[in-house]
């Protein structure tokens, strides 16, 4: 259990270190949240209010961000010979990956405390219960979990600490393919058919009704596709570490 602790440890101390990276996780989200509130949001008239609408979006961005700084300090890692280092000791690959994941999940709670806040302060209204909120967080911190694994892989499999980031670019681009910023109802029927059946609608479908309380629809693909991913993520990056580390 001490070793584990300590890796986690190691993770959160190089993202406090590294202050750019965690200035922008941060940041970011936030900007991007009124990018869209206040130069966007009066042109779409298919929703009652529309920072409600957007947060839920805006929060799993977050998680996209999070996880290209994770495969960014995964591949670091990796060509700087710390991993060298870790073979020497009785240190398996999922302990030494676990801090780097710990890492991300530390950064996107700061992440997503903060577009909460700004987003109050923008004029959004919840009307979730207690319940609702700790569901909701629940499902987030599942698909950051399932999301920052899937990026420590990209980070072990990257040649250079840029390239892992180019790797994480996806991560950011699929959340504008779903109903993160518009209905999926107003896509064109081509695009339409991508966004519906792609994991991030669901999640954000699903945090959305629990943030309005409203109908949990898509509750149970939401948990599908970040429990499936999860499971996949960590078994494909652990499986990577020890085949490359073991060279």
């Amino acid at each position: 259990m001490t070793v584990p602790l300590t890796m986690i440890g190691r993770g959160i101390r190089l993202s406090r270190r590294n202050l750019d990276t965690l200035i922008m996780a941060i940041v970011l989200p936030v900007l991007m949240m009124a990018l869209f509130v206040y130069v966007f949001g009066g042109a779409i008239s298919s929703v009652q209010s529309y920072v409600d609408y957007v947060v839920p979006g805006i929060l799993v961005l977050c998680t996209g961000y999070g996880a290209t700084s994770t495969a960014m300090s995964v591949a670091d890692d990796m060509k700087k010979g710390v991993v060298d280092r870790f073979r020497s000791m009785p240190i398996g690959g999922f302990t030494v990956l676990t801090g780097h994941v710990a890492a991300s999940v530390a950064r996107n709670a700061l992440a997503t405390f903060a577009v909460v806040l700004v987003a109050l302060l923008m004029g959004f209204r919840p009307t979730a219960s207690l319940g609702s909120w700790i569901l909701a967080m629940g499902l987030l911190l599942l698909y950051v979990l399932a999301l920052s694994w899937l990026a420590a892989g990209f980070g072990v499999i990257a040649r250079t600490v840029e390239s892992a980031g180019l790797l994480g670019f996806f991560m950011l681009f699929i959340p504008y393919l779903s109903s993160a910023f518009v209905p999926v109802a107003t896509m064109p029927s081509w695009l339409r058919a991508v966004s519906e059946h792609q994991p991030i609608t669901p999640v954000i479908e699903t945090v959305r009704a629990l943030l309005t309380d409203q109908p949990v629809g898509s509750g149970w693909l939401a948990l599908a596709w970040s429990g499936g991913l999860l499971v996949v993520a960590f078994g494909w990056a652990t499986w990577l570490f020890r085949r490359i580390s073991s060279r």
